[in-house]
């Protein structure tokens, strides 16, 4: 898989909800400040409610802001030979399942399709990660998983 068409195709993803975020967050504010959302007596909290959700909205615009500078700073073109930040990780289960897997520096559980393959950004914070963080090629990995015991080997790495 070419990294550097997936690490492009993640930053598109991460833009475009970046761009949700700051929508979302306009109409919370707007919501907030609109003159027919004044309280009308102190069990009317519509406004304050408005207000709650604008700022919880701008929160989050600023943390989708800072993933797509995360992903921006990666370099697609370092290889590596232990799972962390910026590796591309393929595992397989006990059961023979594949996956693919992008460690990446925030923004887990995005998924991007690239060439008919999924892959999942998973962070070094996730269980997943901390179970696979520094393990290489042939390493197996036991870790619970909604509460179920799973072995995975890291098949491929790059």
């Amino acid at each position: 898989m070419n990294k550097a068409r997936l690490l492009a195709a993640m930053i598109t993803a991460l833009e475009s909800i970046h761009q949700n975020a700051r929508a979302a967050a306009k109409r919370a504010h707007d919501t907030a400040t609109d003159d027919e959302n004044i309280a009308e007596n102190k069990y009317d909290t519509l406004a304050l409610e408005a207000a709650y959700l604008a700022h919880g909205q701008s929160v989050r615009v600023a943390q989708c802001a800072a993933d797509v500078q995360d992903f921006r700073q990666l370099d697609s073109s370092i290889s590596y030979n232990k799972v962390t930040v910026g590796a591309l990780v393929s595992i397989i289960d006990e059961q023979g399942n594949k996956k693919t897997l992008f460690m990446g520096p925030s923004a887990g559980g995005l998924k991007v399709t690239i060439d008919g393959q999924e892959v999942v950004v998973i962070t070094p914070s996730s269980p997943i990660g901390k179970g696979l963080n520094q393990q290489q090629v042939g390493d197996e990995v036991s870790l619970t998983l909604a509460g179920k015991q799973v072995t995975y080997e890291v098949l491929d790495l790059s």
